[in-house]
């Protein structure tokens, strides 16, 4: 007999979701007018979270076992997909990435659904191999392989940012899985090594990394986002200006609805509204790690640890670019930024965390 969902997990979920909404409609309009109406955005974002739930609804009552035995077809997939962006006419570039593949009605982003396959894969194989993670041409390499693959696409897109977060997320579940710490270490330097390398042979990517070391050489071309960002977070204060009266959302801060709509949320939030967002972020992961810690098989522990490690990496990133703390990345808040693909997948992997906690020891 099941037992009901977590339902302390689900209402964060819902909080965080709640709270993305009301700063989308308040740092969307300026940018919407363009689309000749100011909801544009907060329209097309309620439509995919109603998406979203129908997705969280059917991974709730989802089997796992079954999802379990199509996490390769679900990974090879996503890489079609992904394969698929490159194609004239079906794939969608926007800013000079190939990243979306054009429906017509809406256009649909492979890597978002390639970051849950990764994520679904490794959980099996690591379920499988149990302590066979510890040897390394038998147990990693070729886990390593595979994610290698996915990432490689993806650069190639170029979105070096989901790469790093796929990769990331990767290595600290092959840690959980008890790989060896010298293989563990060999990977993090080899990976450390391949995005300098990657960074300095990419234009583009290393004026990205000069305006993180100093955005002031250049404050109004490559260090333009920072600043800012910077600007945006600082003159928040501690009670904020007010919802809606942010200044920065008016053509200052680039992607203010998505990537740095962390930003805006402290200029009008201020510092007070920040840290509550915080806390709802860190008793989310910690609700979704012990319902993963009570998981009553190993698949469904590794996927529970996966898809909270795989959403904390990534908010880890996007907050850590809104700080200036790393270079911008590209990486969406999640539940909280305006993203179609990237709220559909992120609901139904809550959906999935929950549908665990129903089995739970």
């Amino acid at each position: 007999m099941k037992k009901r969902p977590d339902y302390l997990f689900l209402l964060l979920a819902a909080s965080l979701v709640i709270i993305g909404t009301i700063m989308i409609f308040s740092a969307s309009p300026a940018l919407a007018l363009k689309h000749g109406d100011s909801f544009y955005y907060l329209k097309r974002h309620l439509f995919y979270i109603i998406l979203g739930l129908f997705g969280l609804n059917f991974a709730l009552k989802l089997n796992l076992n079954t999802l379990k035995k199509w996490s390769l077809p679900i990974l090879i997939f996503s890489l079609m997909l992904l394969v698929m962006v490159f194609i004239p006419k079906i794939g969608k570039s926007m800013g000079g990435a190939s990243r979306w593949i054009d429906l017509y009605i809406f256009s649909f982003q492979p890597s978002e659904l390639a970051k849950f396959a990764v994520i679904l894969f490794l959980s099996s194989a690591l379920a499988n191999k149990k302590e066979g993670i510890k040897n390394f041409l038998s147990g990693l390499l070729p886990l390593l392989l595979m994610v290698g693959l996915v990432a490689g696409v993806i650069i190639k897109q170029p979105d070096l940012g989901t790469a790093l977060s796929i990769s990331f997320s990767a290595f600290l579940m092959f840690f959980i899985a008890g790989a060896q710490f010298l293989h563990l270490g060999v990977l993090l330097a080899a990976g450390a090594f391949g995005v300098l390398l990657i960074s300095i042979l990419s234009p583009y990517r290393l004026k990205r990394i000069f305006a993180y070391l100093n955005p002031w050489s250049d404050p109004l071309n490559i260090g333009f986002q920072i600043i800012q960002s910077l600007l945006a977070v600082g003159s928040g204060g501690l009670f904020g200006l007010g919802l809606g009266n942010s200044r920065q959302k008016f053509y200052y801060l680039p992607q203010q609805y998505a990537d740095f709509i962390f930003a805006v949320l402290c200029e009008e939030l201020g510092f007070i509204g920040a840290v509550v967002l915080l806390f709802l972020f860190v008793i989310f992961f910690a609700r979704g790690i012990g319902i993963a810690l009570k998981a009553p098989d190993n698949f469904s522990y590794f996927l529970g640890m996966g898809i909270v490690i795989m959403l904390a990496v990534q908010t880890f990133m996007n907050l850590s670019v809104v700080l200036g703390l790393i270079p911008t990345t590209g990486i969406p808040l999640p539940f909280v930024s305006y993203g179609g693909t990237a709220t559909v997948i992120n609901l139904f992997s809550v959906g999935l965390v929950a549908n665990i906690s129903r089995n739970s020891k």
